[in-house]
C-alpha cells in the first residue's frame, strides 16, 4: 500500500474534472483498507472513498485522502435448483457482473445492464433501472467501519434501502463496502413493465428472452439514450426522479397533459426527471463548456474543460428552473463534493 502526495483525479472520475487530491491510496485486500484506517494520517485528513468515479462530482481539489476502492474477486457460496448466492468483492466492475450472470442463466440484475460504476456503489446507490433496483437481489453487505476499523455485515433489512438510498449513503464515509452478496434466481424472473423493452424485443423478434437476450436489449436502449463511459466527461443521470403526491401530479397534468410520471403503491408518484428537464428546455443544450447531453436532458456533461464548480452551477439553474415552474425540488444522483 503506498499513500502518494497531490495526485490528479482527472483520470479516476467518469465526469473528468481536472481535480487533485492532497494524498491517495490504492486497496486491493481488506488488509489494505485496515492499514489504511490505522494509519496515522486518516486521523489527521478528511477521507473518501471512489471506485468507478462514475457517480461523483468534485467541485474542487479534495484537501484529504481519497481511497481507490481494487478489491477483485467473486465466489458462489451457496446453490440449489432455483437460486445461486454470488459473494463478490466491491471493485469488481457492475456491468462485466451482469454479463457475467447473465452467460450463467442467473435472473435479477438483467435490466440493470451498462450501469456504469462497480460492485461496492450498487448497495449505496441501490442503483436501479428499467422497473428494477438492485436491493431486490441484495442478501447482505460486508463492509470495514472506517471509524473503528473493524468488519462488520449488514443484513438486507440493516441495509435501510430507499430509492437511491441505503444506510451506507445516509452516514457517507463511515464504511468501505468490501463486498456485496447477491441471491439470483435460476428460474426466469422477466422484467418487461417498461414499454422500451417490450419495443425492442418486438423489433429483435424475441418472444421468450434468455438473460443474455435481456441484458443486450436493456444495453441498446441505454446507448440509444446515453453516451458510452468515458465518450464525454459525465456521470449518467445527473437527477433522481422526484417523488410527488397524487395530488400535486393531478394539478400539474392539468397544465402538462404529457407529464410523463409513474403512479407508486404509496399514494405518491414518481416524475421524470428527464421529461422536466426536456420540457425546460435543456436537451441539447450548451452553456459555456457545460451542458447537457443531445440525446437526453438527464445527462449533465463536460464538453471538454469545465471544472465541477461549472457543472455545479448549471446543475443549480436547472433546480431553480424546475421549482420555479413544477415547484418541484430536483436532487442531483450524482454525489457532490
Amino acid at each position: 500500500m503506498i499513500i502518494e502526495p497531490n495526485t490528479s483525479l482527472v483520470s479516476y472520475t467518469t465526469f473528468g474534472v481536472n481535480v487533485q487530491s492532497k494524498y491517495f491510496v490504492q486497496v486491493h485486500t481488506s488488509s489494505d483498507v485496515r492499514d489504511i484506517v490505522t494509519h496515522e494520517l486518516w486521523q489527521q485528513e478528511k477521507h473518501y472513498v471512489i471506485g468507478g468515479g462514475s457517480n461523483i462530482l468534485f467541485t474542487q481539489d479534495f484537501d484529504g485522502i481519497i481511497v481507490f476502492n481494487n478489491l477483485k474477486g467473486k465466489k458462489v457460496v451457496e446453490e440449489t435448483d432455483e437460486y445461486t448466492i454470488i459473494d463478490v468483492a466491491s471493485g469488481e466492475n457492475w456491468h462485466e457482473f451482469v454479463v457475467w450472470s447473465s452467460e450463467r442463466n442467473l435472473w435479477g440484475i438483467e435490466n440493470l445492464a451498462l450501469i456504469p460504476g462497480t460492485i461496492g456503489a450498487s448497495p449505496v446507490q441501490n442503483i436501479g433501472a428499467y422497473g428494477v433496483e438492485v436491493e431486490e437481489v441484495i442478501e447482505s453487505v460486508t463492509c470495514i467501519n472506517l471509524v473503528s476499523g473493524k468488519q462488520e455485515m449488514f443484513t438486507h433489512d440493516q441495509c435501510n434501502f430507499g430509492y437511491r438510498d441505503s444506510i451506507f449513503k445516509q452516514h457517507p464515509g463511515k464504511y468501505f463496502v468490501t463486498s456485496v452478496r447477491y441471491k439470483l434466481s435460476k428460474i426466469p424472473r422477466i422484467n418487461i413493465e417498461y414499454g422500451a423493452i417490450v419495443d425492442k424485443l418486438a423489433e429483435q423478434n424475441i418472444t421468450s428472452p434468455s438473460t443474455q437476450d435481456m441484458v443486450r436489449v436493456v444495453s441498446l436502449i441505454r446507448q440509444s439514450k446515453l453516451p458510452n463511459v468515458g465518450e464525454i466527461g459525465m456521470a449518467g443521470s445527473f437527477f433522481k426522479n422526484p417523488i410527488i403526491s397524487e395530488e400535486h401530479a393531478h394539478t400539474l397534468l392539468q397544465q402538462f397533459p404529457d407529464l410523463k410520471y409513474f403512479p407508486l403503491d404509496n399514494g405518491f408518484v414518481k416524475i421524470s426527471a428527464g421529461w422536466i428537464i426536456d420540457n425546460l428546455g435543456y436537451k441539447g443544450v450548451q452553456d459555456g463548456n457545460v451542458g447537457t447531453y443531445y440525446k437526453h436532458a438527464l445527462v449533465l456533461v463536460n464538453y471538454g474543460n469545465a471544472t465541477g464548480s461549472e457543472v455545479w452551477e448549471f446543475a443549480q439553474k436547472i433546480i431553480r428552473q424546475t421549482h420555479d415552474v413544477f415547484n418541484i425540488t430536483l436532487e442531483p444522483e450524482v454525489i457532490i463534493l
